[in-house]
């Protein structure tokens, strides 16, 4: 076997394992069976290191897991990309260049990675890892790979966009790209799965407060006369009276006034433009469609015959079809992981039996924040992150998670706080959508997002250096004197 060869083989390999689970993979802090699940590791994520320069013997005989922990090894870890004592001294070293954008560097059309916040290359000490959205933005060879090398360790490929032709270039590429020796990045095929959208406007309506409008079943409403097709039959079986109905996730919205066998009556609530082919959400309610479109088929089958590493399922209400899934991929012999997207109502009520099915899960927080009201989001966010660390699993935080950098160069406080709050509570991986598909600036968001998930996790493990009993009070005193912070042991 040559270079090349052996090279795409241990990345076909890194890539299957980048979504891992339990201890069979490299970068995990590993904690003896004794004590998982009575004092883990807040940050032990189950992802593999995808292929990054990462010291597996400094982290999976570093301060969590060994009973033989030696200084040397402390140490390395302690001075790999700011672990653990320079993070209050200003000096916080995330792998990137410190060297800051010449002047003019805050132009809103300079987008190569450097914000004033970051630059340069992706430190490759870090344990969260980042999934990306494939678009106009990011599809061409030398953007894909720069997108890469910023840190990107999964391409998505959202099947409610492009064809199979443009989703294989990307895979080609990304494939390529492995090959090069650079880094390995999986590939995660996100299916359309059954939506509720309008129809085709003659053109956009601008919608006021207590306007009336009726959604149709018919065919060929086009907007004319206030009356907008839906692309779903059973749509008047869903709603009632009283309902509230939500386009593209609250952007606008109307309550449910009446209804006939082909009609749905509504009033404005929330006004503004409506456009056509909007996605529609029925608060509460999840739409009574098959869990698995035969577009979504089309695309599985797609997906296997392109050599995709995993499967991220939209709109899983429960279990079964995630056996039906693997059932099939059995049958192809396939080792495609199966993902499950956690964004309706029926999802979080089989949460727990999804959970022990998939392989991972992603809290698709858009969708979810749509169909339950918003203060639950981030109760059901925990949950989801919690339930797959109980399982060994991982899980994959995303939506609006840096959405004001699809315009913007530098993001919101509180985005940033997001991040912080994902990796915190035990995510695996943290995804961007439109600010990588076809944002202005997706290299700055990739950037930004690395940056605060690393400096997170070096404050994690700075200030909770959670012991459990593995390694000596002699060790815990040689980890005190590389650091002025305390040691909390939790045994």
């Amino acid at each position: 076997m040559n270079v090349a060869q052996d090279q795409a083989t241990k990345c076909a390999r890194q890539c299957r394992d980048v979504f891992g689970n339990g201890r069979d993979y490299p970068g995990r802090f590993i904690l003896p069976k004794q004590n998982q699940g009575r004092c883990a590791d807040p940050r032990a994520p189950r992802f593999a290191a995808a292929g990054n320069a990462v010291s597996n013997v400094a982290e999976e005989d570093g301060v969590y897991g060994r009973h033989a922990l030696s200084m040397s090894q402390t140490v390395r870890l302690s001075t790999l990309g700011g672990y653990p004592n320079d993070v209050l001294t200003g000096s916080y070293n995330t792998g990137f260049s410190t060297k800051r954008n010449p002047a003019g560097s805050n132009s809103s059309n300079n987008d190569n990675g450097s914000n004033g916040f970051v630059g340069g290359a992706c430190s490759r000490v870090r344990k969260t890892k980042l999934v990306c959205t494939i678009g106009p933005a990011t599809c061409k060879k030398e953007t894909l790979f720069k997108l890469a090398d910023a840190g990107m360790n999964v391409a998505r490929l959202n099947m409610s966009h492009g064809t199979h032709e443009s989703h294989k270039a990307v895979i080609d590429l990304v494939k390529e790209y492995n090959k090069t020796g650079r880094g390995c990045v999986a590939t995660m095929l996100d299916t359309k799965g059954p939506e509720v959208r309008s129809g085709d406007l003659a053109e956009p309506m601008q919608l006021e407060r207590r306007d009336t409008l009726t959604f149709t079943i018919t065919e060929g409403a086009n907007g004319k006369g206030g009356r907008v097709s839906v692309n779903y039959d059973g749509f008047i079986d869903d709603v009632s009276i009283g309902d509230e109905l939500l386009v593209d996730g609250g952007i606008m919205s109307f309550v449910v006034k009446g209804k006939t066998d082909t009609d749905v009556q509504v009033e404005v609530v929330d006004g503004g433009v409506l456009q056509g082919r909007r996605h529609l959400n029925i608060r509460g309610k999840s739409a009574n469609l098959p869990a698995i479109t035969d577009k979504d088929w089309l695309d599985l089958k797609f997906g296997v015959e392109a050599g995709v590493d995993y499967y991220a399922l939209s709109f899983v209400q429960d279990e079964y079809v995630i056996r039906e899934v693997k059932k099939w991929l059995a049958e192809q012999g396939s080792k495609i992981k199966v993902l499950a997207k956690i964004e309706s109502a029926d999802s979080v009520k089989a949460l727990d039996e999804i959970l022990d099915a998939v392989d991972g899960a992603m809290v698709a927080r858009g969708d979810l924040g749509a169909e339950l009201p918003l203060e639950a989001v981030p109760f059901w966010q925990n949950r989801v992150v919690q339930g797959c660390r109980r399982r060994g699993k991982p899980v994959i935080v995303a939506t609006n998670m840096l959405e004001s950098m699809i315009s913007n160069p530098a993001p919101t406080r509180a985005e940033v706080s997001d991040i912080a709050i994902a990796v915190r509570e035990g995510a695996d991986a943290v995804m961007l959508s439109g600010e990588t598909a076809y944002g202005k600036f997706p290299f700055r968001a990739v950037a930004v997002q690395s940056t605060v998930a690393l400096r997170t996790e070096a404050a994690m493990m700075q200030y909770q250096v959670r012991l459990g009993g593995a390694i000596s009070c002699e060790t815990a005193q040689s980890l005190l004197s590389l650091s002025n912070q305390p040691v909390v042991l939790c045994c």
